[in-house]
């Protein structure tokens, strides 16, 4: 069954990992650009979370957003997947962790709740172990608190996603895994959001589709709706239900990207784009 709570539905999500030292100017111009969902993760190894917080921070006082229109999301991430810069004391219990991790996301951005908090990924490959239940006991009691309306995972595989959902108090809301890397790629997973109410939230479809993107099927699609192959990619993840993230560092391709959302794919263009993809 689904979780009972009230899934906030972004059709595009700003992607804010790997851009360091650029991620406040970066969530700047997508804020600017019209991107109203913006992910990150408090894992200074690959995302600058307090930059990202400050552009949205600026927004808000601007009044160039407001805060019920953004759809805010981060994760907390194991120490494993951490370097030396941790948002938490690494010798405190896992749910403390939690705890000072989120306090510290809350504090770079400015504000009192996330829309969305994720588990980056579960310890282990195979099933799940003590400190992912702890520390998806002690996501469940931050929802619990109000500091974040829902919580899910990320990178997580349909096993580990059937036994969250078998097992847990407080089901994910959202998933956010890698996609379209191969053929039937994560469809397990998919067929399980769909199955009970959970966002299922792309990321990698472009990069990871380097030969789709070249395709002369998707060329011939493109170039009889005007549109470049990527937004044919992108387009049709969104038609199969996908939320897709974006980490373009181009003001143009966020302008693309958000143009997604202004036209559609006839039946027999999204079938052709599938096989290429799924």
């Amino acid at each position: 069954m689904p979780s009972g709570v009230s899934v906030a539905k972004p059709t595009m999500i700003y992607g804010t990992a790997w851009k360091e030292e650029a991620s406040e100017r970066l969530t700047a111009m997508a804020l600017e650009a019209g991107f109203r969902a913006i992910d990150t993760a408090n894992q200074r190894k690959h995302y600058h979370e307090e930059g990202v917080g400050r552009a949205v921070s600026a927004a808000l006082a601007r009044g160039t957003v407001r805060r019920e229109e953004l759809f805010l999301q981060t994760k907390f991430t194991f120490k494993d997947g951490q370097d030396h810069r941790l948002p938490y004391d690494p010798r405190a219990p896992i749910a403390k962790q939690v705890e000072q991790s989120m306090a510290s996301s809350l504090a770079h951005f400015g504000i009192e709740r996330f829309d969305s908090y994720l588990l980056h990924g579960p310890s282990r490959r195979e099933g799940l172990g003590r400190d992912d239940w702890e520390a998806w006991s002690a996501m469940e009691a931050e929802q619990r608190a109000g500091r974040t309306r829902a919580i899910g995972i990320s990178n997580v595989s349909a096993r580990q996603l059937e036994e969250i959902l078998a097992r847990a108090a407080v089901k994910p809301t959202y998933v956010q895994n890698r996609t379209f890397t191969r053929p039937q790629a994560d469809a397990a997973v998919r067929e399980l959001c769909t199955r009970y109410g959970i966002l299922y939230e792309g990321f990698s479809l472009l990069t990871a589709n380097p030969a789709a993107l070249r395709h002369p099927a998707v060329r011939q699609i493109a170039e009889k709706h005007a549109k470049t192959t990527e937004q044919i990619v992108l387009r049709h993840a969104v038609q199969a239900g996908i939320v897709p993230l974006t980490g373009t560092t181009s003001r143009k391709h966020m302008d693309d990207d958000l143009d997604v959302g202004r036209f559609s794919l006839e039946a027999v263009e999204a079938e052709a784009v599938r096989k290429l993809l799924l």
